[in-house]
């Protein structure tokens, strides 16, 4: 596939932000998530109380060292330390790689702090986010056993301050593959559940976790310097046995796991792999050849999210085609959501066709909606964190927008063109908060479709968020759009001022900011050939 051409030297500076902003929101959710993951809520484990507080005076003081790698070539560096105190377990998660985005590499670092209980219970955590482009912080507690409150600093913005209730007593990420270890004796073929609050979304979901299999690891332990080689090599090893924990679904915690609930090897999205090891290879080795300065070297031509429709000043209007057939090949395809809808998936060939007026129809009204019709669409109509569907600034826009109208094609394509219209087009690198766009009134594609999404669902209408590539003037971007429910869910795009958008959105996710890192897949290896555009 064909990448956009390489910026000029006066505007270098805003096409780098370009190109990192592409997938930044992408890779601060990996950094985030290998340092923070997702925090467990202990009501899952109410009937195994016991085991868990008996688990709680056996820990003690430990550190474990990681190598981060992609494509087999360390790129980065992590660890996790935890230490005790008479009323008190403290972890610190630790995570710097230069992740390979597009033409250019995007160096991010993450780190959390999270205090415990004695009990490990949640006490208080802050995780900063660490760029250049896009440096962020969250700092919060748990109050009680009912609900967690946090801060989201970005800069040049307003503190945002949230409470998220949760189901009980939450426990640390880092604690997943040890509580997993502690519910049952692990076996192959057993699944495990954990009622799971994600910081990096602030939003809670089911974590069904498998064994699916148990084989023999060796580890370095100590490391020493040959001169020769000018490195740390290898000096003792150790065999330990481990368990591999998988998640039932597209998303969840993927690794190897011993019997002391410590990480062996861990697989991120975008190929990422965290392998443990003596700290002298872990981390001396990758500062002495790589971690001074990232790295200049560029990604493999023709991968996709090299930068955002609006980096380039590729802006298509509403004359995109109607029909588009494309072959996709690099990746395995396996996990996305190709399929459905306005998109059609056969072997490799994906055909995308722009929905056409029958689908527009709206077979329901905002004036006439039953309890049984809102409780179907709750997931696609509730507030989430940083899609503030229930703020005032948020209703009392929607509701001025939408005046008299109770059709929902109408509402939502005044919702579209208010955005399009109201919003300047440009690079930020942040993560999306719908209540901060409304007052700033700037953003990319993430920030039209946040503050769409937030409009529309304060309406009424059932509102949902698709991420991928567009194909605008023969080159691939990366995306994000709204669908709306009309009589079917159709494709909307207030980035662009489409309604409906063109055949050229290639859907890969849909869910916005909680599978966004899943795109990481597809960077450097996804190839598209465009069979056929009208």
């Amino acid at each position: 596939m064909t990448t956009p051409a390489a910026p000029t030297d006066p505007k270098r500076a805003t096409r780098t932000r370009g190109r990192n902003r592409a997938i930044a929101a992408a890779a601060i959710l990996l950094a985030w998530g290998v340092g923070l993951g997702a925090l467990v809520d202990r009501e899952f484990f109410r009937e195994r109380s016991a085991v868990l507080a008996e688990a709680a005076m056996r820990l003690g003081p430990s550190t474990s060292f990681y190598v981060v790698e992609q494509d087999g070539r360390q790129i980065g560096f992590a660890s996790t330390t935890i230490d005790t105190s008479t009323t008190t377990f403290e972890v610190v998660d630790y995570f710097t790689a230069d992740l390979p985005l597009g033409t250019g590499v995007f160096r991010a670092s993450a780190r959390s702090v999270i205090t415990l209980s004695r009990a490990l219970a949640l006490r208080a955590f802050d995780v900063q986010f660490e760029s250049a482009d896009s440096p962020m912080s969250v700092t919060g507690q748990a109050e009680g056993d009912s609900v967690v409150s946090f801060v989201l600093q970005l800069p040049g913005q307003p503190a945002d301050s949230q409470r998220i209730r949760v189901g009980g007593p939450i426990l640390l990420p880092t604690l997943i593959p040890a509580a997993a270890m502690l519910v049952a004796d692990p076996a192959v073929g057993r699944t495990v559940t954990i009622a799971s609050f994600d910081p990096r979304t602030m939003t809670t979901q089911d974590m069904k976790l498998r064994f699916t299999a148990e084989s023999l690891f060796t580890l370095v332990d100590s490391a020493a310097f040959d001169s020769t080689r000018m490195e740390f090599v290898p000096a003792l090893v150790d065999t330990v046995r481990a368990w591999r924990l998988a998640p039932e679904d597209a998303a969840g915690f993927t690794g190897w796991v011993d019997a002391q609930g410590r990480v062996v090897e861990t697989t991120q999205p975008g190929g990422i792999k965290l392998r443990r090891m003596a700290y002298e290879i872990a981390f001396e080795n990758w500062r002495r050849t790589r971690g001074a300065t990232p790295s200049t070297s560029t990604a493999p031509a023709g991968g996709i999210l090299e930068g955002t429709a609006i980096a380039a000043g590729a802006l298509p209007g509403k004359d995109g085609p109607d029909r588009l057939r494309v072959r996709l090949s690099g990746v395995s395809l396996t996990g996305f959501d190709l399929q459905g809808g306005r998109q059609r998936l056969e072997g490799n060939d994906l055909t995308i066709e722009r929905e056409r007026e029958e689908a527009l129809r709206a077979d329901w009204s905002l004036a006439t909606r039953t309890a049984g019709w809102r409780q179907r669409f709750e997931p696609e109509l509730r507030a989430e964190p940083l899609l503030q569907a229930d703020a005032r600034e948020i209703i009392q826009l929607a509701v001025r927008i939408a005046g008299r109208d109770r059709d929902p094609r109408v509402v939502a394509e005044k919702i579209n063109r208010w955005v399009h219209d109201s919003l300047a087009k440009e690079i930020t690198v942040s993560v999306p908060n719908a209540l901060q766009v409304l007052r700033t009134r700037r953003g990319d594609c993430n920030e039209h479709t946040q503050l769409f999404t937030a409009l529309a669902r304060a309406a009424g209408i059932p509102t949902r968020i698709a991420t991928g590539v567009a194909y605008v003037d023969g080159k691939f971007y990366y995306h994000a759009w709204p669908e709306v429910r009309l009589a079917d869910w159709v494709a909307v795009d207030p980035t662009f001022g489409q309604f409906p958008a063109d055949a050229a959105h290639l859907r890969f996710v849909r869910g916005g900011l909680t599978r966004q890192g899943e795109l990481l897949r597809l960077v450097g290896n996804l190839r598209i050939e465009v069979l056929d555009a009208r």
